[in-house]
């Protein structure tokens, strides 16, 4: 009896419940766009919308929850660099399928590159980070991730300060790793080092500021399938798409006779 209440006691420990649903929310989100994303581009649908600002705003909304999650969830784990190279795997062989079974949708720096590229190079910089105060580390990442926001686009700023970037960076493969695309370069799905790698970072340090107090009160579940899909999100990120295509395939010729 012991042993089994030290169990129970210890089980809800082991992990923040409402992180892995907000997790999994995303991930619907995230599988919901995709979905749209195949009937607009690989099923000619007409949906203006998708392509306009409504679109771009959904998408931004999971990207920026994806990627400020999974900066704060970083201090709750023991293995990053670990998980860094496991995250990296998948996104090499979301990249090598792409580009073999469909090179107009190809994926090249994607956001499991991005991701693991964040995750190893916090795990070896932490020594550092850690050095930092947690508000002066949340402030700056954030203040950075806005300036270097439009660095797509050949600049960097904030307010009404304008720096104009060189062409010259914005050269080759290596650069666009760096978040310096040339003009030619294109990925159906494409996160540069630069601007996301300050909101992992604003994210990572967001935990640090929270405080322990705050964070039991993550604890609790309040919906269990969705806790389960954010605990699984890798998998069911490597094959959500296949999974979704597939069944628009089948949808799209029943109903086309």
């Amino acid at each position: 009896m012991k042993n089994e209440h030290t169990a129970r006691q210890k089980a809800p420990a082991g992990r923040y419940a409402l992180l892995d649903e907000l997790r999994g929310l995303d991930l619907i989100s995230m599988m919901l766009y995709h979905a749209c994303w195949d009937l607009v581009f690989l099923f000619d649908m007409n949906m203006g919308w998708y392509a306009g600002t409504p679109g771009r705003l959904w998408q931004q909304a999971i990207c920026w929850v994806f990627i400020l999650l999974s900066g704060f969830c970083v201090p709750l784990g023991r293995h990053t660099l670990r998980r860094g190279v496991i995250v990296f795997a998948a996104g090499a062989l979301v990249t090598a399928v792409t580009l073999v079974f469909m090179p107009e949708g190809r994926v090249i720096f994607g956001v499991l590159t991005f991701l693991s590229t964040a995750m190893l190079l916090t795990g070896v910089l932490e020594p550092l980070l850690k050095k930092v105060m947690p508000a002066v580390g949340l402030a700056v990442s954030a203040v950075l991730f806005a300036v270097c926001y439009p660095v797509g686009l050949g600049w960097v700023g904030l307010g009404g300060w304008k720096l104009m970037l060189p062409q010259s960076l914005y050269a080759n493969y290596f650069t666009a790793f760096f978040g310096f695309y040339p003009d030619w370069f294109y990925s159906a799905d494409y996160f540069g080092l630069l601007p996301w790698l300050f909101l992992f970072w604003a994210g990572y340090y967001l935990h640090k500021a929270v405080g322990r107090r705050c964070m039991e009160l993550l604890r609790r579940p309040v919906c269990p399938p969705l806790g389960w899909m954010g605990r699984h999100s890798l998998l069911l990120y490597l094959l959500h798409q296949p999974v979704i295509y597939g069944v628009l395939l089948v949808v799209f010729r029943v109903l086309g006779g």
